[in-house]
């Protein structure tokens, strides 16, 4: 089989991967005329937005799409019916430099099905990235997704090569993952990824330490010498997967709710430290077995589930709060309307929230005011007292907040917040409410 032909199998077993964006890494590059490619300042790569607006992409293929295990969710499950293909090491690693080279791709994702073994398949992962480093001197982005079985030692060389590393959690129960996946293993897969933040952090905490002996040393160009002696030169510091580990969970294959997701997911966070977790709906596959829906979920839940995601990292909210108690006691996220507004409404009596008096935290529950907007808001009443027309100033859509806020000028009717009818009527004022057809019967 060609390249080509094997190019276009295994990039398209890769496309249900979707932990491929990254958010930084170490900044390295070619400018003084060594090596090849750069990470342009440590900015993510792979079908994202970087903080300079520019959208980049990489290499996306597995190494082979045969595997020995037979997950029933899997489109390269042993048993599937699918075309296989397998690269050589060498074979990716030329893709990779000729995509490079001819201005395609900023770096390589790569996954693999498993080989004959765990440890033999870690072994040809980590043989590409350790090739593009050391033969071809590549400074681009790598990402290896690489096997929870394989040994620790291959798990300690993949992050001395690789920007990132990622395992996958599967599915959000450990019990969904007997189920549908019987060779794989929980336990197993949260230890591997507790080997990876082990070694991610033993790296910030050598680079910390690093750093603070730089600053004690004497500037460039200053004597060599010190009142204890010569300055000994510093030691480079090992580098271990500096844009951290990252996973993805499959959303509908099971039976689990979004609260259910959502605790998998802040447990993850929290314990090992995820730069994300990643949620891919469920795609129905040919031949799939009968303990699977017929029917991928609505994308949108896949979309709520990031929203809700954020809220969990970076606005103070609970998984209670998001997808359980009064907000949603089916442990279901809202489909027509994003997770922050749904508990809003569920919440109606912590509002209005005054925005000259209100602390950060409160400003960032109210529906339309980002991490942001609040900051905006903070900076603007340090030298007023805000009236309504400063929220426009400060880039707030007023449409959205006003039923939440109170200014020097502006209260909500009273009756706004009490009124049935405030869920459609801010539908209808964002656009995103559309009449039913009512039933004849």
């Amino acid at each position: 089989m060609n390249i080509q032909s094997k190019l276009a199998i295994l990039a398209d077993a890769a496309k249900y991967d979707a932990s491929c964006a990254s958010s930084g890494t170490v900044e390295r590059n070619s400018r003084a005329g060594k090596g090849v490619g750069s990470t342009s300042g440590g900015m993510g790569i792979c079908h994202s937005y970087a903080p300079d607006g520019r959208c980049i992409s990489l290499l996306k293929i597995l190494l082979t799409n045969f595997c020995l295990f037979d997950c029933a969710y899997c489109i390269n499950r042993s048993s599937s019916p699918v075309a296989r293909a397998r690269f050589k090491p060498e074979e990716v690693v030329k893709l990779t430099l000729d995509f490079y080279k001819r201005n395609y791709i900023e770096g390589l994702f790569l996954s693999s099905g498993i080989i004959q073994s765990a440890d033999y398949t870690m072994e040809q992962l980590v043989e590409v990235a350790r090739s593009l480093r050391e033969d071809y001197d590549f400074r681009g982005y790598i990402h290896l997704k690489t096997i929870p079985e394989a040994a620790p030692e291959l798990l300690a060389l993949a992050g001395r090569y690789a920007d990132r590393l990622s395992i996958n959690i599967e599915l959000p129960q450990d019990q969904s993952l007997v189920l549908l996946a019987p060779e794989k293993n929980a336990g197993t897969i949260r230890q591997s990824m507790g080997v990876l933040k082990n070694g991610i952090d033993e790296y910030k905490d050598n680079k910390k330490s690093a750093k603070a002996i730089k600053s004690l040393t004497p500037a460039a160009g200053g004597s060599r010498f010190n009142h204890a002696g010569p300055v000994r030169r510093r030691a480079k510091v090992p580098i271990y997967a500096p844009a951290g580990q990252s996973t993805q969970m499959i959303v509908g294959a099971d039976s689990s709710n979004d609260k259910a997701i959502l605790t998998t997911a802040k447990g993850l966070y929290q314990g090992f430290q995820m730069r994300r977790v990643y949620y891919s709906a469920y795609s129905p596959i040919q031949h799939a077995s009968k303990a699977l829906p017929a029917m991928s979920p609505p994308l949108m839940r896949e979309h709520r589930l990031y929203q809700a995601d954020w809220l969990l990292r970076f606005y103070g909210f609970s998984v209670q709060e998001i997808a359980g108690g009064a907000t949603r006691p089916n442990g279901m996220l809202d489909l027509d309307i994003d997770p922050k507004l749904a508990w809003a409404l569920a919440n109606r009596q912590l509002f209005p929230i005054n925005i000259n008096r209100a602390p950060k935290e409160q400003l960032l529950r109210i529906p339309g005011i980002g991490a942001v907007g609040a900051q905006r808001i903070i900076n603007a009443r340090r030298f007023k007292v805000l009236r309504f027309d400063d929220l426009v100033k400060c880039k707030i859509s007023v449409k959205k907040v006003a039923p939440f806020v109170e200014t020097l000028d502006f209260n909500p009717h009273l009756n706004t917040l009490d009124s049935h009818n405030l869920r459609q009527q801010l539908m209808v004022s964002n656009n995103k409410w559309a009449p039913e057809q009512l039933g004849l019967f």
